[in-house]
């Protein structure tokens, strides 16, 4: 697993999964988890993508293996996470990359692509909403103040079970994948994903849609809590392209539970992509 310093207080990590030809220079996907997760999550995508592409999986800082001695008020912002992203591709001397993000890493990716133009060529949205609805907020507070006093006051374990159960995945179609998420999700620092939910609380990529000049895939649930009708509305109000497709799920995680359809609705949209450029 590649890793560097990023600062004096933080090393970054990421894992590197290229089974593509030696000799045949393929594109970069770099693959962004969401909030609170890590490049673990990605697991299942690997199998059908890392023999056309060299796949970037990198742990956001404070997560997975990037870790280090962060200011939480500081050191977890969206400035801070993008320059992330553009030291890592630095790091594995990607050229313009097909990106793809899950949820919040997803609103990273719609920022990363107006701000930084020339290096994405291609963006892919997961389950990804505009901003968090204020129900939405409520529904993760579980009957506590707010999502993080839920957090705090029930531990991080108890409490993304009971929001994993009732907005990410079915608890009873797999259940060794609902144990595993959870038990995965709660191995992070408990200041970080506090931390990290309340940015993903107060983050909005509305300013940034009118700027992404790259066409956007959207891989969706379908009638998804998080990314509800009005969330996707914004997008494709905003994006100046768009083609979007909904899995048969109303749960969030689909990357997790349709492994094969998403990767063959990417593996479509880049190869499209590169034919064109």
């Amino acid at each position: 697993m590649p890793s560097f310093d990023r600062s004096d207080n933080l090393r970054l990590s990421y894992e590197f999964d290229d089974f593509t030809d030696p000799w045949d220079e393929r594109p970069f996907l770099l693959l962004q988890h969401g909030n609170g997760r890590s490049a673990a999550f990605w697991y299942r995508w690997i199998p059908y993508l890392s023999g056309r592409y060299r796949v970037i999986r990198p742990d956001m800082r404070g997560l997975g293996k990037s870790l280090g001695d962060l200011d939480l008020e500081r050191d977890i912002t969206l400035d801070a996470l993008i320059g992330d992203l553009l030291a890592i591709l630095d790091h594995a001397e990607a050229g313009p990359i097909h990106y793809c993000g899950e949820s919040m890493g997803g609103i990273l990716g719609i920022a990363l692509a107006a701000r930084h133009p020339t290096r994405v060529k291609s963006l892919a949205l997961v389950s990804t909403p505009v901003f968090i609805e204020k129900q939405m907020k409520e529904r993760y507070a579980l009957g506590h103040g707010s999502r993080i006093e839920a957090m705090r006051e029930m531990g991080i374990k108890a409490w993304v079970a009971e929001t994993t159960r009732k907005t990410r995945l079915p608890a009873d179609e797999e259940p060794e994948l609902f144990n595993w998420y959870v038990d995965e999700f709660a191995k992070g620092d408990p200041d970080i994903q506090v931390a990290m939910s309340q940015l993903v609380n107060s983050a909005s990529a509305a300013d940034f849609l009118p700027k992404v000049e790259v066409p956007v895939l959207g891989l969706y649930p379908s009638g998804g809590q998080i990314t509800s009708d009005a969330q996707v509305s914004l997008l494709k109000e905003g994006l100046p392209s768009f083609e979007l497709h909904h899995l048969p799920t109303a749960y969030h995680m689909v990357q997790l539970l349709y492994p094969e359809e998403c990767t063959r609705f990417l593996d479509a949209f880049c190869s499209r992509i590169d034919a064109e450029t």
